[in-house]
């Protein structure tokens, strides 16, 4: 079942901006480790990069109904790529603990993200889905 769903449109020439203003603090502020190595190896189209990411952030934090409060911060979610190599999050901390208290007991939890962008935009949608635990077999 659909418990959560957010979607967010970035501007890429405003993360470009803040970029250019506030370089690496800006960065280390909102991004992890993770997406900033991603974004380095891309220096042509970095803010591109670091836009979608920064629309993920929003639209995980619009599917989870608190925004960037209630312990939800930009850098406990990270984009990450699954094996199959499908765009998907990471999380630590409050955003973790935020998604564990969205489950339904007896469920897990699968969060789905996809993200595009077509210069000036970035775009992120994330579905949080609860997929009910198979019963023990005895």
């Amino acid at each position: 079942m659909i418990v959560g769903l957010g979607s967010d449109l970035c501007n890429i020439e405003r993360i470009q901006a803040s970029l250019e203003r506030f370089g690496d603090r800006f960065e280390q502020r909102v991004f992890t480790e993770t997406e900033r190595k991603k974004a380095a190896r891309r220096p042509f189209t970095k803010a591109g990069t670091l836009a979608k990411r920064f629309a993920a952030k929003e639209a995980f934090s619009k599917a989870v109904g608190t925004g960037f409060k209630a312990g939800v911060f930009m850098k406990d979610i990270g984009v990450v790529n699954a094996p199959s190599g499908a765009p998907t999050l990471a999380l630590a901390g409050g955003a973790k603990a935020r998604l564990d208290a969205m489950t339904p007991a007896g469920h897990a939890m699968r969060v789905h993200l996809t993200l595009t962008d077509d210069h000036p935009w970035a775009q992120a949608f994330v579905i949080l889905e609860a997929i009910p635990l198979e019963e023990p077999r005895i």
